[in-house]
């Protein structure tokens, strides 16, 4: 299955806890982090949600 590869690029302060909770789930703990993961409906899902705090790295 492809990869993706995933980078925080704005801060978790001041977000709900649920995205808080979603990028713990994606392995991104702090800023400028990168974390590579299977391309799944799923994933893209949690991309979705926090949209605005990642950005998806070719």
């Amino acid at each position: 299955m492809a990869k993706i590869k995933i980078k925080q690029v704005r801060s978790r302060i001041n977000c709900p806890i649920d995205q808080k909770r979603t990028l713990d789930a994606l392995g991104l703990k702090k800023l400028n982090r990168v974390k590579e993961h299977e391309d799944t409906p799923a994933i893209r899902g949690m991309i979705n949600k926090v949209s605005h705090l990642v950005t998806v790295v070719e």
